[in-house]
C-alpha cells in the first residue's frame, strides 16, 4: 500500500538536444513523451501539480512541477502462487518482487495452501526512480519516422546530442545509449561547445530568453500570428493566415523574425494557384492579398534569426524568383499545347495495373458521364468533352513540377484555349471535394465530371480487389466515396448510384476487364452505405435515426434519406418528436404483444364495416389521410410537413387507446383492431422505420 509522502514537492525537467526535428515529428514526440511520463508517475502513484511539454527544432523539453520527492510504502502482504504450482511460477513471483525463497512463507486458505510474502514498510526516492526509468521511457517515444547514425544502435527521430535532466535542483545521473545525462544546455546548434550549466527550469528558461529563444510553441505561434497581422496592416496589405502552415512554421523556428519580401510583378500574370503553391507549400511563405482579394507580389517569411544585413530577405527572394521563373517557363510552354491532341498521348500513360491506361479511363468516363448528364439534365456533349480533356494536364511539365495542381492547371489550359466556361470550370474542379471539409463544386458540369471520375475510380479499384482495409486506404477510396456523397447531398441532386455502378461495371467489361460484377456491386453498396452513415454522423444525426433510415436498397435515393433523417433529427428531442415516437411505439408494442406466441394471420387492411365506435372510425380516417399524403408526394416532398402530418395522429391514437380495449372478447373485433394498428404502424413506416428509433 502506498502512503502519500508529507515531504515537499519538487520540479523535474528534461531537455533533449538533437539535430533539427521536422514539424510533424515534433508534435508527435511532444504528445508521446508527455503521455509516457504521466503513465509512469500514475503507475508509481507519484503526484504532481502540473505538466508541460515544449519543443523547438533542436530541443524537446518536458516539465513537471510539484512532483513528490519520495513515496512511502506501508507494510504489505502479497499472495503468491499455490504450493502445488510448478516451480517456475514461484520463481517468477520471487523475481517480480525481488525476494529470496527464505523470505516467503506458506499459509492455508479456503482455496488451499499458498505462498505469501511480507513487504516491509519502506520509502523510495523519486530521484532513484527517475534515474532508472527515464531511459526506458525515452525508448517508448513513438516516432513515425526514425533514423540511426554513426555506429550507434539507437533509433531516434533525429541524431541526439545531449540530455539535460534536473530534479529538485540536482542533476539526474543516468546513461541513455551512448549519452550520459548532464546539467548543461547547448547554447548554439552551430557551436556545440558553447554550453551553460543550469540548476532548474527557471534558470534554464532565463538562459534561453536571453538568446531570444521562445521555448513555448503556443507563445511562439501567437507571436508569429500577431506580427504577421501587425506588419500586414502597416504595409496596407491583407493576409489570410493558413493555420496548418502557421503551426508548421512555428515548429521550424525558435527565434521567429518576420520579413516582408517581394517578387517581380510579371509573375502575377500566372494563375494564382501557381504562386500560392510555390510560396505556401514549397517554401513555407505566407502570400498576401490586396483590398480586392487579389494576390500581390509581396510575401512574408518567418526567419529563424534577425536579418541585420538583409541577407536572409535577399536569399529568400532569390529562391522564390528561381522557382517562379521555372513555373513561368512551363506555364508558357504548356498553356497552348492543344488538349485534344494531348488525349492520344494518354495511351502511353498507365492508370493502374489491371485498369489500363488513362486513355482507357477517359473512354469509360465519356460514356459514364453521358449517363450522369441524363440524371443531371445537362448537355451530354459538354460533359463528354470535359471527360476527354480532364486528365491531359498530367502530361504537362507544370503538373510534373507541381503535382498538387493537377486538375486546376487543366482548367486553366482549357480556358486559355477557348473552351466553354462550364467545361473549363468542370476540369478545374473535378478532383473536388477531396476531404470532409473541402469545397464542393456547385455548377452542374463540375458536379457531373467529379461524380464520373470518382465512380469510375471506385468501381475499378473494387473490381481488382484493392478496397480499403480497416487500417489502410492507400488509394483514398474512402475520400472518393465521401466525395460522391457530398456532391449529391450538398447539391440536392437525385442520383441513382446503384444504377450508375452497374453501368460502370459494364463499361469495364466492354474493355475486357474481368470483374466479378455481383461481388463488386455488393461490396461497393456496403461501402457507400458505411460512408453515408459516417457523413450523417458527422452532421450530428443520431445513430438510431441513421440505422432506421438506411439499407443498401436506399442507396439510389440517398438525398431523400438524408433529408428525412435530418428533418427528424431536428425535432426528435422536442415535443413534436416525442409525440410522433410515443404514439407509434404505443401502437407497435400492443401489436407485438398481442401477436407474440399467437397464430394470427392479419390482413393488410382493417374492415371499417365492423367498427363499433367513432374512435375506430376516426383512426381509420386519419390513416387514410396519411396514406393519401404519402402516395401523392413526389421528389419535392417537404419532410417537415410530413412530420407535422404524422404528429396530428397523436390525439386520435391516444383517444383510441383511452377508450378502446384492443383485446376484445370477440375474436373478429379483436383481429380487426389489430389490423387497424398494423395499418397505423405501416403508414408511419412510409417515412422511416420508427421501430429502430429509441424511445424518448
Amino acid at each position: 500500500m502506498v502512503k502519500k509522502s508529507n515531504i515537499t514537492m519538487s520540479e523535474f525537467f528534461l531537455e533533449i538536444f538533437t539535430e533539427e526535428i521536422p514539424s510533424k515529428l515534433q508534435k508527435n514526440a511532444r504528445i508521446s513523451i508527455l503521455e509516457n511520463f504521466k503513465k509512469f508517475f500514475e503507475d508509481k502513484k507519484l503526484k504532481f501539480k502540473s505538466s508541460k511539454t515544449y519543443s523547438v527544432p533542436n530541443r524537446l523539453i518536458i516539465l513537471f512541477d510539484g512532483l513528490d520527492k519520495e513515496i512511502s510504502f506501508n507494510e504489505e502482504e502479497k499472495k503468491g502462487p499455490s504450493t502445488k504450482s510448478p516451480k517456475e511460477a514461484l520463481e517468477g513471483f520471487l523475481r517480480s518482487n525481488k525476494m529470496e525463497e527464505n523470505e516467503i512463507y506458506k499459509r492455508e486458505t479456503d482455496k488451499g495452501e499458498f505462498y505469501f510474502l511480507l513487504k516491509k514498510k519502506r520509502k523510495v526516492r523519486t530521484l532513484d526512480l527517475l534515474e532508472k526509468e527515464i531511459p526506458i521511457i525515452l525508448d517508448k517515444i513513438d516516432w513515425k519516422k526514425s533514423m540511426r547514425w554513426s555506429n550507434f544502435s539507437l533509433q531516434w527521430g533525429r541524431p541526439l546530442k545531449s540530455i539535460l535532466a534536473i530534479f529538485a535542483n540536482r542533476v539526474l545521473d543516468f546513461k541513455y545509449h551512448h549519452l550520459e545525462s548532464t546539467n548543461y544546455t547547448i547554447l548554439d546548434k552551430e557551436f556545440e561547445d558553447k554550453k551553460k550549466i543550469v540548476k532548474n527550469y527557471k534558470t534554464y528558461n532565463h538562459v534561453l530568453k536571453k538568446l531570444n529563444i521562445i521555448i513555448d510553441q503556443i507563445q511562439r505561434k501567437k507571436f508569429i500570428e500577431t506580427e504577421l497581422l501587425k506588419l500586414s496592416k502597416k504595409n496596407n496589405i491583407f493576409i489570410d493566415i493558413d493555420q496548418k502552415l502557421l503551426s508548421e512554421v512555428t515548429d521550424l523556428v525558435e527565434k521567429p523574425n518576420i520579413l516582408l519580401c517581394q517578387f517581380d510583378k510579371r509573375f502575377l500574370k500566372m494563375p494564382k494557384e501557381i504562386l500560392v503553391i510555390t510560396m505556401q507549400f514549397h517554401q513555407k511563405y505566407f502570400h498576401t492579398l490586396d483590398r480586392k482579394g487579389n494576390i500581390t507580389n509581396q510575401f512574408f517569411v518567418v526567419a529563424n534569426n534577425k536579418d541585420i544585413k538583409g541577407f536572409i530577405k535577399v536569399g529568400n527572394e532569390r529562391v522564390v524568383e528561381a522557382r517562379l521563373n521555372d513555373a513561368e517557363f512551363f506555364w508558357n510552354k504548356n498553356k497552348n499545347q492543344n488538349l485534344f491532341k494531348q488525349v492520344t498521348k494518354l495511351k502511353n500513360m498507365s492508370y493502374f495495373k489491371g485498369l489500363g491506361t488513362y486513355f482507357d479511363k477517359i473512354q469509360r468516363m465519356r460514356k459514364l458521364g453521358g449517363a450522369i448528364s441524363d440524371e443531371l439534365l445537362i448537355s451530354k456533349d459538354k460533359i463528354e468533352i470535359s471527360c476527354s480533356i480532364c486528365k491531359t494536364d498530367l502530361l504537362s511539365d507544370i503538373v510534373g513540377e507541381f503535382p498538387e495542381l493537377q486538375g486546376i492547371m487543366g482548367g486553366y489550359f482549357a480556358e486559355e484555349q477557348g473552351f466553354d466556361k462550364d467545361v473549363s470550370l468542370a476540369v478545374k474542379e473535378h478532383y473536388l471535394p477531396n476531404s470532409i471539409e473541402s469545397k464542393v463544386p456547385k455548377k452542374s458540369y463540375s458536379v457531373g465530371l467529379s461524380l464520373t471520375d470518382k465512380l469510375d475510380t471506385l468501381v475499378g479499384f473494387f473490381g481488382i480487389n484493392q478496397k480499403p482495409t480497416s487500417s489502410k486506404d492507400p488509394f483514398a477510396l474512402r475520400r472518393a466515396a465521401l466525395g460522391v456523397i457530398r456532391l449529391i447531398l450538398e447539391n440536392k441532386k437525385s442520383i441513382r448510384l446503384k444504377d450508375l455502378i452497374n453501368y460502370s461495371l459494364l463499361l469495364y467489361q466492354e474493355q475486357d476487364f474481368k470483374f466479378d460484377n455481383a461481388i463488386v456491386q455488393n461490396n461497393l453498396l456496403e461501402f457507400f452505405s458505411d460512408r453515408f452513415k459516417y457523413y450523417m454522423k458527422e452532421r450530428g444525426i443520431r445513430s438510431d435515426i441513421i440505422n432506421a433510415s438506411l439499407n443498401n436498397n436506399e442507396i439510389n435515393s440517398i438525398s431523400k434519406v438524408y433529408r428525412k433523417s435530418f428533418a427528424l433529427n431536428k425535432i426528435i428531442d422536442k415535443e413534436s418528436g416525442h409525440d410522433i415516437i410515443s404514439c407509434y411505439k404505443r401502437a407497435l408494442n400492443i401489436l407485438e404483444n398481442e401477436l407474440k406466441d399467437k397464430n394470427l394471420d392479419l390482413s393488410t387492411v382493417a374492415d371499417p364495416g365492423i367498427f363499433k365506435n367513432d374512435f375506430e372510425k376516426n383512426l381509420f380516417k386519419k390513416i387514410k389521410e396519411l396514406k393519401k399524403y404519402f402516395s401523392n408526394i413526389e421528389n419535392d416532398e417537404n419532410y417537415d410537413d410530413a412530420l407535422n402530418n404524422l404528429k396530428t395522429a397523436k390525439p386520435i391514437i391516444s383517444a383510441f387507446f383511452d377508450n378502446i380495449i384492443v383485446n376484445d372478447n370477440d375474436e373478429t373485433i379483436r383481429k380487426n383492431r389489430l389490423e387497424l394498428l398494423q395499418m397505423f404502424c405501416r403508414t408511419f413506416e412510409k417515412y422511416i422505420n420508427f421501430s429502430k428509433i429509441e424511445s424518448t
